[in-house]
């Protein structure tokens, strides 16, 4: 079993998905990005810090921890802080191509590893209407970037290159490569 260091329904959603048993102890950071960090270090160190805070709660338990961050031009979009914000995120979103970063850490008695995936998303273009309708729904409110792929956000979206789950929040892939190095290989068969 291991623990999950994230409140997010999504990530929990995916490791159920698969069928990996796992507790949640969501960890609460600062996760404001540092000057000059970059969004991948920054997606990999907030993932870090949340697997290093829950640990020492379970000395026993490997610990996952993982962040997303959107990013278009130079700005890094994280979790809008009002529906005016997401409304900002979507209309810079409309029409363009941005990078999905999600990174994710497993702690496992004192030693941390860390994974990264950049996957690059491209939406249709959106009119303000569209705009204001989908920020009604509130679905974008907990969300980097202001948008939900696996929701209504997913009708956003004209195409995508990469990981569909890392866009998610929980790139699979890389969560199985950090369980095998851990000696906790996944079994269909669990």
């Amino acid at each position: 079993m291991i623990v999950l260091a994230s409140s997010s329904p999504r990530r929990r959603q995916l490791l159920e998905m698969l069928g990996i048993p796992h507790i949640v102890d969501a960890a609460t950071i600062d996760e404001r990005q540092q000057p000059e960090e970059s969004p991948e270090v920054f997606a990999s160190r907030i993932a870090k810090e949340k697997a290093l805070q829950v640990a020492p709660r379970h000395p026993e338990r490997a610990i996952l921890g993982a962040d997303t961050v959107v990013v278009v031009d130079s700005a890094t979009l994280g979790k809008p802080e009002s529906p005016d914000d997401a409304t900002r995120m979507l209309e810079l979103l409309a029409g363009r191509e941005h990078r999905v970063v999600t990174a994710v850490a497993l702690v496992r008695q004192g030693h941390v590893d860390e994974r990264r995936d950049v996957t690059r998303v491209w939406f249709r273009p959106l009119s303000p209407e569209e705009i204001r309708a989908y920020v009604a729904t509130g679905e974008p409110l907990d969300k980097a970037g202001a948008y939900g792929v696996q929701g209504r956000g997913g009708a956003l979206v004209d195409r995508i290159e990469g990981d569909f789950f890392s866009v998610m929040g929980l790139p699979l892939r890389l969560v199985l490569e950090l369980l095998a190095a851990a000696g906790m290989p996944y079994s269909f068969t669990r």
